[in-house]
């Protein structure tokens, strides 16, 4: 037979774009359309609706960048109608190949009822399967003039504050038309043998067996007359569409999503807008689709459309009581994990789960990250404690060195915690369920031989919108199709749960992080983000641990129950994965940093409204210390009156050749004419810090433009290249003891400036440092490194509830995938018998990397990485004033660096009364750290402590509580009752005995006696 294949397959692309597809809609009429432009920001429905429209038509220009456009459009369906299938098609000037990312729209009903979005590729509103001839037709649709930025180019159009006001769309159609059901299907049809054939091998006879069927079908379909020969094609078809599947084929359960960023390329308001869209086209396709399951993470945005549009909330709320609209994640939002902090995490789960619970009864099992850059070893724990079982992301498949080995898994946790995981094959989660994609999914799957399913998350994402109609006829199609894999649409917990009654006993264990080879850049864009969310989550510790503390010491104290919800939900808000990591438009992180402001100003007043009442009238000095560990004679917790230290004083001396030596008896440090630190001496255990002939606290700049995602990515070639910003305009000595001596150098580069200080405090086992940057740069990156004499394979970062080991080595391409890490308040690294840290109050990104010098000894550099300026998708990311602080710890144990990285974080404060406080709470080993003090969220009076093991080893220790207890119980996150906790029990002064695995978190609930 010759070979004619290439000429069959031509053939249908041609006849399926050219003649199938604009046969859908047999005949059309215009819409009269009238226009209303909002002025400013979106209106409320009702006064749109209201609002005096002006004449408008197909061709008109629309839209400035984020403005919003009403048109109501009446029209009559013809006479000769009568009994046909009428469709308002309205095109706003939609780009089919960009869903989500462009303008929008939301239709509605004369009444304000919501009837569906208008998408790209979804751009139709059903008026009637039969209608009737002369039927009057009246819609009005809230259009968003959304700007293209997914350029990956720089540009002032993500901001109104910078955006133009030049329309950006032009009005394409707005028709009624006779939509034709058997032209559609006849689509359908043929896009799906099509893309079964290009997936099968050449060889295989059933790729041949559907290349004939679609030529038969194309000599039955008369071109000229598309609609009326749509069922003589189809028939051609059906014995194609009819063979079942091989018994081998990949099982893949098919799950109606759209994953809606909560703010990326568009701000907050918006996303308001485009979750109603979304649940308003998903409801409507339930009604046509019984089967059709849909899961929805992310409680922040189901509670948004509760707030704004209760009637599509109530349209969720009744599709979840029919088991289509599923909640699933358990989240506030879907936050970044790297750089979230512990307690913070504790509570995405407690918010978000809450809410699921308390608004529809639902218990959410499966963790839903598909998303996020990377994830946290401290994960597997934090899922089960929220009661959680199962984990779900895709993310790692954008690794760019190693492809992961695994697609179904246990991760294990740094805790021990085993969570049963889930990337799926497909490899995306805004598939189409294209044939490409489904074949895609059956080859890449990892577990063959042992496991045979996997999950495919359809719809349209990022930007919203979720599944289609015409995804919905493709899963139908290939639920038993030969030479496809099998797909059925299904809950998340259904294949969750066969997956692991056939999997779990087999299943291979990953270990450690979810390290993304990829997006290394976000643990540093968009410092003042970062900032504003490490400042918000120390804040909150100190606001929540001194109003319980009130509330349980001072009568009449009220604890501000609603106001700490609101304000904690306001900083997770933040932590979502394109906010928190800086890579959203200029208006995200401007409406970012202002939210943060007022965040901070309202928890300072809460704390500072406690300590008062806990300190009472008076004019003595109290101090209050929130950090885990005494300080300065003040308790963990508590708060005494203001004392002399009894320090050694500081001693300054001139250095010959420029420059200061300040001793405290713990250090010696040692700052030469350039306002370098060249030595510090470990005075206790007689050692120098720093590497011969090498200088420290040295910022260096790099150029920093990657290939792709700018504010994502830093990619390893941007070490090739390094100036040393060694020059000083000028240094002076600004404190000479005996309290502290603090050496100031100023420098300047580029566009830029920054004033270094450098701080010897009196009794202090660290040097202080700060970083008074105004940054002007463009696409650089400012780094400050310490080559420190520490022989380390290793280095051991902080993470939420413990800290992860990296090698410092670039053995394996694992390894060396790996050049730029994150860590939160403390980075150590150590050789046996002493170890250096380097602890910080905002920055995340570090790098450690190691070199063998001529004398045989190993220098191992640690460098944070303190400013980027990448240009997309926020083009002055980072211009202005910042100032970054952060301390070197010589001879700093584990133990040491947990205790200074707190002690950076959360200040003294101070403030006058007459009364020392308490502890609420105190505990007797400092391997044991109190995370977080404060009430129940039930509004018992219960006090609820957080706490866990933080050096990575086992520990038995006493809370002692500092009120009346009657009784102590392990809660999971969620303050409910763990089934299988030890019972605690009370001594009579109300002490509780503690037993810890390494890294373990624990959560107790004191209950007060009435």
């Amino acid at each position: 037979m010759h070979d004619d294949r290439s000429i069959v397959e031509h053939r249908l692309r041609r006849v399926l774009e050219e003649r199938v597809r604009p046969a859908l809609y047999s005949a059309a009429v215009p819409l009269t359309v009238g226009r209303w432009d909002a002025p400013g920001e979106p209106v409320p429905v009702a006064e749109g609706l209201a609002a005096p429209y002006a004449p408008a038509a197909a061709g008109d220009a629309w839209g400035p960048a984020w403005g919003t456009s009403w048109f109501r459009l009446t029209g009559r369906v013809p006479e000769e109608w009568a009994g046909r299938t009428v469709e308002a098609v309205l095109d706003l000037g939609f780009d089919r190949n960009m869903p989500g990312f462009q303008c929008e729209g939301l239709a509605y009903r004369a009444d304000g009822e919501a009837v569906k979005a208008l998408n790209p590729r979804n751009a139709w509103v059903r008026i009637g399967d039969r209608v009737a001839g002369g039927e009057e037709v009246e819609l009005y649709v809230e259009a968003a003039a959304n700007p293209v930025l997914n350029v990956q180019r720089p540009t002032y159009e993500g901001d109104r504050l910078t955006s133009g006001d030049t329309p950006l769309y032009r009005l394409n159609r707005l028709d009624l038309a006779v939509f034709e059901p058997a032209v559609w299907e006849l689509i359908q049809d043929l896009e799906v043998l099509g893309g079964l054939m290009e997936q099968l091998p050449v060889d295989d006879a059933r790729r041949h067996e559907i290349l004939r069927a679609l030529e038969r079908a194309m000599d039955a379909l008369d071109i000229d007359d598309v609609a009326g020969t749509a069922g003589q094609a189809r028939a051609e078809l059906a014995p194609a569409l009819a063979a079942p599947a091989h018994a081998s084929a990949h099982r893949l359960s098919a799950v109606g999503h759209a994953h809606i960023d909560s703010a990326w390329l568009w701000p907050l308001r918006e996303t308001v807008r485009k979750v109603a869209r979304t649940c308003a086209n998903m409801t409507a396709l339930m009604d046509d689709h019984p089967d059709f399951v849909f899961a929805m993470s992310q409680a922040q945005q189901l509670a948004w459309i509760k707030e704004h549009r209760p009637e599509v909330f109530a349209r969720v709320k009744e599709k979840i009581a029919a088991g289509q609209f599923v909640p699933v994640g358990g989240m506030w939002v879907e936050s970044d994990t790297n750089m979230v902090g512990g307690e913070a995490m504790a509570r995405q789960f407690l918010y978000g789960k809450r809410f699921f619970l308390e608004e529809f009864g639902i218990e959410t099992e499966e963790v839903w990250l598909p998303d996020s850059f990377g994830y946290t070893a401290a994960m597997p724990q934090l899922v089960k404690l929220a009661g959680a079982k199962w984990f779900l992301t895709q993310k790692i498949s954008w690794s760019q060195t190693n492809a992961f080995p695994h697609h179904t898994f246990w991760w294990e946790g740094i805790d021990g915690t085993r969570v049963f995981t889930h990337f799926p094959p497909v490899d995306t989660y805004n598939s189409d369920l294209s044939g490409r994609e489904l074949a895609h999914a059956a080859r890449n799957y990892r577990e063959k031989g042992r496991g045979t399913r996997s999950l495919v998350p359809f719809g349209h994402g990022d930007g919203g919108g979720g599944a289609t109609r015409e995804m919905l006829a493709r899963a139908a199609r290939v639920r038993d199709l030969e030479g496809s894999p099998r797909v059925e649409i299904e809950r998340p917990a259904a294949f969750f749960t066969k997956a692991h009654e056939e999997y779990a006993d087999a299943a291979p264990v990953w270990v450690g992080e979810l390290y993304l080879e990829l997006h290394r850049g976000t643990y540093t864009s968009q410092a003042k983000t970062k900032q504003g969310n490490r400042f918000s989550e120390s804040l909150l510790r100190e606001a929540e641990l001194w109003a319980a503390t009130a509330a349980v010491r001072v009568p009449g104290y009220a604890y501000p129950y609603d106001a700490l919800e609101r304000l904690w939900k306001t900083v997770l808000l933040h932590q979502f994965h394109d906010i928190l990591p800086g890579s959203s438009i200029a208006w995200v992180h401007r409406e970012a940093r202002e939210t943060y402001a007022r965040v901070h100003a309202e928890l300072r007043d809460i704390a500072d409204a406690a300590q008062r009442a806990l300190a009472g009238p008076g004019e003595t000095e109290i101090v209050f210390n929130a950090a885990p560990h005494a300080r300065h004679g003040v308790p963990a917790g508590g708060a005494a009156r203001a004392a002399g230290t009894g320090d050694a004083p500081v001693a300054v001396a001139e250095r010959p050749g420029g420059g200061w030596t300040l001793t405290n008896g713990l250090l010696r440090a040692e700052v030469d004419g350039r306002g370098l630190l060249v030595s510090v001496y470990d005075l206790r255990a007689r050692r120098e810090t720093l590497a011969p002939g090498g200088a420290g606290n040295l910022l260096q700049l790099h150029p920093d433009l990657p290939n792709f995602w700018d504010a994502w990515d830093l990619d390893a070639f941007y070490r090739h290249r390094v100036t040393d910003l060694t020059g000083a305009e000028e240094l002076r000595l600004t404190a000479d003891g005996p309290e502290a001596a603090t050496v100031e150098v100023r420098r300047a580069f580029g566009d830029s400036t920054v004033v270094q200080t450098l701080t010897l405090r009196a009794g202090a086992a660290v040097l202080d440092l700060t970083a008074d940057v105004d940054w002007h740069e463009r696409e650089k990156i400012l780094k400050a490194a310490f080559p420190l004499d520490v022989k380390a394979d290793r280095s051991a970062a902080e993470t939420q509830f413990g800290h992860v080991h990296r090698p410092t080595h670039t053995n394996t391409s694992w390894e060396a995938a790996k050049f730029e890490i994150c860590a939160h308040r403390w980075l150590r690294v150590e050789e046996p018998g002493w170890g250096t840290a380097l602890v910080n109050d905002s920055t995340y990104g570090h790098d450690v990397t190691r070199d063998v010098r001529a004398d045989g000894g190993q220098t191992t550099t640690v460098r944070l990485s303190l400013l980027r300026a990448p240009r997309y998708p926020d083009p002055e990311t980072d211009q202005g004033r910042h100032r970054l602080r952060y301390a070197l710890a010589p001879g700093a144990g584990t133990l040491d660096a947990v205790r200074e990285g707190h002690w950076i974080n959360l200040p003294e404060r101070t403030v006058t009364g007459s009364r020392a406080v308490a502890p609420l709470v105190a505990v007797d080993d400092d391997a044991v750290v109190v995370e977080a003090v404060k009430l129940a969220e039930d509004r018992s009076g219960d006090v609820v402590v957080r706490l866990y093991e933080a050096a990575g080893g086992r520990a038995r220790a006493t809370l002692a509580a500092g009120f009346p207890v009657t009784a102590a119980h392990a809660t999971d996150l969620l303050e409910r009752p763990l089934a299988d906790a030890p019972s605690y029990a009370l001594t009579d002064d109300g002490r509780v005995a503690l037993a810890l695995r390494p890294f373990q978190i624990l959560t107790l609930r004191l209950a007060r006696d009435a």
